[in-house]
């Protein structure tokens, strides 16, 4: 039985609370914010979909995917940029925008909605531009630990370390981001 039941009204990842609410209420913000998480911080990626919808004027896939992409350059390059590599995430952001309107009939809540169980779920986020294995499970823990989403097989592919969707609140975010920081100090050291 496929449900959704957001229980939360915002995900604690911006220190601002209208992006952080985007976040929720706008199921693009979170696959953008998910787009742009490398290379910077959880911060940053996430409050990128509420600086984008200020510029644009909305966080509409078509539209997005419409606009000329020398357009949606400068907006990304605008200052404060939206990312470290503002005209990659541009070209990112704007193929995972054409990958919703087209696949998805710009409806990015499609993607879990319409899933018909948890493998289906993780092909089809796996199925977007700029979405990874990591950045798959991510989403998938969101959806179900935070988002309410509940799907037949969720369990087999919900990702058993901690991800973002283990952050409830600024103090877990600290301590999901210094525990990410010293796994990657530990990788580093055994390459070393």
């Amino acid at each position: 039985m496929r449900s959704m039941t957001a229980s939360i009204d915002r995900l604690p990842f911006t220190g601002d609370d209208e992006a952080d609410r985007l976040l929720v209420a706008d199921p693009l913000a979170l696959l953008i914010g998910f787009a742009l998480d490398q290379q910077v911080t959880v911060q940053k990626a996430f409050s990128g979909p509420a600086e984008l919808k200020r510029r644009l004027g909305h966080l509409d896939a078509a539209r997005i995917a419409a606009t000329d992409p020398a357009r949606l350059d400068a907006v990304f390059r605008e200052r404060p940029a939206l990312h470290r590599f503002p005209g990659s995430m541009a070209g990112k952001v704007q193929q995972l925008a054409a990958a919703i309107a087209a696949d998805y009939d710009n409806d990015a809540a499609r993607i879990w909605t319409e899933a018909r169980d948890g493998k289906d779920l993780e092909r089809r986020l796996l199925g977007l531009p700029g979405i990874g294995e990591m950045k798959a499970r991510s989403l998938i823990a969101i959806l179900g630990k935070r988002l309410g989403v509940s799907l037949p097989g969720m369990a087999e592919v919900m990702p058993r370390h901690p991800t973002l969707g283990d952050v409830d609140s600024p103090d877990a975010l600290a301590s999901y981001q210094a525990g990410k920081r010293a796994k990657k100090a530990e990788m580093r050291a055994a390459k070393g």
